[in-house]
């Protein structure tokens, strides 16, 4: 199992050392989030101060884009990271796109499909030589001229995730990505009688089996040095659990719990902006399905034994105890 670190920062003079100080403690990868920054730039100064990490955006909206900007990012990114970068796609929601991106939405799993395809032509024409002539509903690329071409690095094209929910997109994942980024919105039955199925019936059709392809899930955790600290951190989740849980095309995994009436509930407080009401409404026991609930020496273990089996990486950050005992941490999960 590896183990990634998630930091939502932007560029500040502090960066590099935190970043040099999660590959010391043994992380295996950096992943940056596109919420109040930019993914793309932070892993620029990643790649400069790190030697072993994995740099991953966890995710990039791509419908923001299109999919030569997207493969000249990350293609660069691959190049100056030599080899380590992994571009995590996710497809946002339609509200955000049109309204806060103005970029059309439509068809998203058909779109995601044909954008990740349009991104390996591009990359093929540029470290392969094919002659780019990709031609689909959503994208056409047939232009590249010399002057625009990225000179050869010699590290092959970087490896595609794509972050799912519905079993529509998880397929398309399966399909045509060369990994899925799982949404924290996830309990371990949903895993199981869901999307690792849905993920064989995207491998099945482009011939490829479950060892050509990686699953990484972000961890919800309960923990704290102290009863107050952990408290504070069981509020924090269930409010978390409780915004997820308001969304409407995530009511299938309460749906799968029995617990879907709790989804109209949650969504009509989210718009009344009561959000402490909505965290309120999470009780103990979904708490405990989409979160690892545990002492702190107790944490990796019970990570390991809910997705030991499921998962081949996941990003966790371990901010209830103290920094000299982080690393420990990560290797507890890294023997899984």
């Amino acid at each position: 199992m590896k183990v990634d670190a998630l930091l939502e920062t932007g560029l500040d003079e502090a960066l590099p050392r935190r970043i040099a100080e999660l590959e010391a403690m043994g992380y295996d990868g950096f992943a940056m989030a596109e919420t109040s920054h930019d993914p793309f730039l932070p892993l620029v100064v990643a790649a400069e101060h790190t030697r072993r990490m994995e740099l991953v955006t966890s995710i990039a909206v791509a419908f923001a884009r299109n999919p030569m900007i997207l493969a000249s990012l990350g293609n660069d990114l691959q190049a100056y990271s030599k080899g380590r970068f992994i571009l995590g796609l996710g497809s946002q929601i339609k509200p955000h796109i049109e309204k806060r991106f103005s970029m059309p939405w439509s068809h998203p799993a058909a779109r995601m499909r044909e954008m990740i395809q349009a991104l390996h032509a591009i990359w093929a024409t540029w470290e392969e030589g094919v002659p780019l002539n990709f031609r689909g509903e959503f994208y056409t690329h047939t232009l590249m001229t010399p002057a625009f071409s990225p000179e050869k690095h010699g590290f092959g094209r970087p490896k595609v995730f794509l972050a799912a929910v519905g079993q529509g997109m998880t397929e398309v994942a399966g399909e045509v990505a060369d990994g899925l980024l799982v949404h924290g919105f996830t309990t371990e039955k949903y895993m199981r009688e869901v999307t690792l199925p849905t993920i064989e019936a995207g491998l099945a059709k482009s011939g490829r089996t479950r060892a050509d392809f990686q699953v990484s899930f972000p961890i919800f955790v309960v923990s704290g040095a102290d009863a107050e600290s952990f408290e504070k951190a069981r509020a924090g989740i269930k409010q978390r659990v409780a915004f997820y849980g308001s969304t409407p095309n995530y009511k299938p995994v309460l749906d799968r719990h029995g617990w879907g009436d709790l989804q109209p509930e949650l969504n009509l407080l989210s718009k009344q902006g009561r959000w402490k009401e909505m965290g309120e409404l999470i009780g103990d026991d979904v708490l405990d399905a989409f979160a690892v609930v545990a002492e702190p020496d107790q944490v990796s273990a019970k990570i390991r034994a809910r997705f030991g089996d499921l998962v081949d990486r996941v990003t966790v950050m371990f901010p209830f105890v103290a920094p000299a005992r982080r690393a420990d941490m990560v290797r507890g999960l890294k023997a899984a």
